[in-house]
């Protein structure tokens, strides 16, 4: 292998983060914990450094690198930009909340950042090795994330229920690319969509390796029915590693699927339509459905996030690049809503107090109105009212299937189930503006993590407002990714 054939330049943005990171990791040794602001200020270096070498070496023209098993273009650039600004809002906001929690230590940081590479690597990877070492990178440092709070028994238990399921799901698929490499002989995905497209692999061991493909995306993403991991582990886990579970590794999640399914077995698109189709719509109603019982607003979220990815199941299934497009745009947007959904739990809870519950959102108008506006903000975009960003991102779905014959009546059930979820959604804003306070405990919250939740949340409202030119970048950037083939 050749230094021309490495063409390190298109990952500089991976090998950046992975160098700062094990930096930071050797640095934080020998920082003593009152001193830990310097491990949170460099983490925070490192993303911006991240960012910068991704914007600098955007361009519409992919570029490969490791002899053809990494590619640089432009969905990947864009994914990338919006897992570093979802991981950089993670840390800021968790920042007090680590800190009462004794969780404001190297391993928050140093395994946040393995994710975050893990999640880049999934986006750019254009070899099966490939995206099962960064697919494999993401978990085991969400593992440990999860089972961070060592004393917590509920941590404990979710990591275990994650670990065991997160398990099985790389199983899945790993058996399923086993089999995709035993029929075309390649773990190239170029290589795998030319010699199923020209018939020179075995039809039945590809469908077979596609079933299981499938299966492990469904749990990976938290598609019903195998959801059963992601309400026990987002209640599990501490609020700021749930914030980080429900939101970037959702953009990985979408490149991962766009890589492995729409570039690498383009030729199966009636097959894998199939199979998306039945877990959109168990998402849909699963998700919507068991929501409204919940009581614990972590839960609920968690059941949110699975109707929600059932919707990006639904742009990717229209199998056109519109439909592809989409998606992208409500996995980008989702990703918005729910770092800031998580960012106003975190800003209500303290030192002992986990502001989880339904009932800890009661009266919050009157202890806070600007945060209470602010989760309306959040609450109304989810729910897909007309404005907010969230409702453009699912019209943007709805519409790619409805342009497409025969798919008419998944529009009109996520329409349906749509409605059902605005329910829960507007329970919250109830809760907030019309019900006393049963808590009358002072929120106190640090100066930036106010001004960035602020913020935050008003790009959801701004996103709504104007989402032509995220709309726009997101049809250009899969045009560009899809030129590759």
């Amino acid at each position: 292998m050749s230094l021309e054939s490495l063409n390190l330049v298109a990952a500089l943005p991976e090998i950046w983060l992975l160098c700062a990171t094990s930096a930071i990791l050797l640095l934080d040794l020998f920082v003593k914990d009152e001193q830990r602001d310097i491990t949170y200020a460099l983490a925070l270096l490192t993303l911006l450094g991240s960012a910068a070498l991704t914007v600098h070496g955007y361009a519409p023209v992919p570029r490969a690198a490791f002899s053809g098993m990494f590619v640089a273009d432009s969905m990947s650039d864009v994914l990338k930009l919006g897992m570093d600004a979802a991981v950089a809002l993670m840390l800021v906001y968790s920042r007090g909340y680590a800190a009462a929690r004794n969780l404001y230590r190297g391993e928050l940081f140093t395994l946040s950042l393995f994710a975050l590479l893990g999640m880049m690597i999934m986006v750019s990877a254009t070899n099966l090795l490939t995206l099962y070492v960064g697919l494999e990178l993401l978990s085991l440092s969400l593992y440990a994330l999860v089972a961070l709070p060592r004393e917590s028994t509920v941590a404990t238990e979710a990591a275990m229920k994650y670990f065991v399921l997160g398990a099985l799901a790389s199983g899945m698929l790993l058996y399923g690319m086993s089999m995709i490499y035993g029929a075309t002989g390649s773990l190239d995905l170029h290589v795998i969509a030319s010699k199923a497209m020209s018939g020179s692999a075995s039809h039945t061991l590809l469908v077979f390796g596609l079933v299981f493909l499938v299966t492990g995306i469904g749990f990976k993403l938290g598609n019903a029915p195998f959801h059963m991991w992601v309400p026990d582990v987002y209640e599990g886990s501490p609020t700021a590693v749930t914030m980080l579970i429900g939101s970037a590794p959702k953009l990985a999640a979408f490149g991962f699927v766009m890589r492995l399914l729409v570039e690498g077995l383009p030729s199966m698109v009636i097959q894998w339509q199939q199979m998306l189709i039945v877990l959109a719509v168990f998402s849909l109603a699963v998700g919507n459905l068991a929501a409204i019982a919940q009581t614990n607003l972590k839960r609920m979220l968690a059941y949110s996030t699975i109707s929600h990815m059932g919707f990006l199941l639904l742009g990717v299934l229209s199998g056109t690049q519109n439909g592809y497009a989409a998606a992208m745009f409500y996995s980008l947007v989702y990703t918005l809503m729910a770092v800031a959904g998580f960012g106003v739990i975190i800003l209500l809870s303290r030192a002992g107090f986990e502001a989880d519950k339904l009932s800890d959102f009661k009266g919050l108008a009157q202890r806070n109105p600007w945060f209470a506006w602010m989760m309306l903000l959040v609450m109304f975009s989810m729910a897909g009212i007309p404005v907010f960003s969230g409702f453009f991102a699912k019209l943007a779905v709805i519409e790619s299937i409805v342009n497409q014959e025969g798919f008419v009546w998944l529009a009109v059930v996520a329409v349906a189930f749509s409605l059902v979820g605005a329910f829960y959604y507007l329970r919250v804003v109830k809760l907030m503006f019309m019900d006393e306070p049963q808590d009358t405990n002072p929120i106190v919250m640090k100066g930036d993590m106010r001004f960035m939740l602020s913020l935050n949340c008003l790009a959801i409202l701004a996103l709504g407002l104007a989402p032509q030119r995220l709309l726009a970048l997101c049809h250009d950037a899969i045009a560009s990714s899809l030129g590759v083939l």
